[in-house]
């Protein structure tokens, strides 16, 4: 394998920020890397934006990703299902100003991590010009998250997060609704005591394009791992209930370890 980090980008008529975000990762990023454009559909205007333009990007290597179905949590998925490098991150399209963190979150990796966050909540890092709606749930949930339930990381709700590669192939993810696969996975690493790092980041509400970010339709599933985390601090559960994956493909001589999820 000639990368080590599989950069996982979701994508829906992406054409007006795709190519400042691949310019900004084929500019910054120095960790050797395969970037996996993942769609829904073939007329979906990202794909002819990075194909007609492959200047933009000289020197990144880059692969489209067709989705077995629709949505952003399907995207996310196929683009997992599709990695093989020892470190997978799923970045925004619409995310030119972070690229030059992904190589410090791989240096954390690398020191044993097995999710590192891009805070946005920590010194260093910021969230502007948010919806206030969504920066008031997102505010809260983090400072609850991180001083009750006493996660690890200041910023435990973006979909911004690298994984390692032990976590995609041995925690089964149940979520399947948005971007809740990643605070999924975040609060079942912490229950198994696998470490846990964070990054300073930036974020600035887009300026293209319609977020696929769906605060109220979401929350519901979002609440389900709020009440595993507190479980996972308060009531002392066993790592034992964390789902993990019994594919023999993704992660051979595993038995699936089924759990009431809480």
């Amino acid at each position: 394998m000639d990368h080590q980090l599989d950069v996982v980008i979701p994508v829906y008529n992406e054409g007006g920020n795709i190519l400042a975000t691949l310019g900004a990762l084929a500019r910054e990023l120095k960790t050797p890397a395969r970037v996996l454009i993942c769609y829904d559909f073939e007329e979906d205007d990202t794909l002819p934006a990075v194909r007609e333009h492959p200047e933009t990007h000289a020197g990144l290597k880059v692969a489209f990703i067709r989705n077995s179905s629709r949505g952003a949590h399907a995207a996310v998925m196929a683009g997992f299902a599709a990695s093989t490098a020892p470190i997978v991150v799923v970045f925004p399209a619409d995310d030119d100003f972070n690229a030059g963190i992904l190589d410090r979150m791989v240096a954390l990796m690398r020191r044993g991590c097995d999710v590192v966050c891009a805070s946005r909540f920590m010194l260093g890092g910021t969230m502007q010009d948010c919806p206030w709606l969504k920066a008031v749930l997102v505010r809260t949930a983090a400072f609850t998250l991180h001083h009750l339930a006493m996660l690890p990381t200041r910023d435990p709700t973006s979909g911004f997060r690298m994984f390692s590669r032990r976590v995609i192939d041995r925690i089964a993810i149940e979520s399947d609704q948005g971007f809740c696969y990643s605070i999924e996975l975040l609060v079942k690493v912490h229950r198994l005591g696998w470490r846990i790092g964070e990054v300073p980041a930036l974020w600035f509400e887009r300026q293209h394009g319609a977020s696929r970010f769906q605060v109220l339709k979401w929350l519901p599933a979002y609440l389900r791992w709020f009440r595993y985390a507190f479980a996972t601090t308060y009531l002392r559960r066993s790592p034992a209930t964390v789902l993990m994956r019994s594919d023999p493909t993704r992660s051979a001589g595993l038995a699936a370890i089924r759990s009431d999820a809480i």
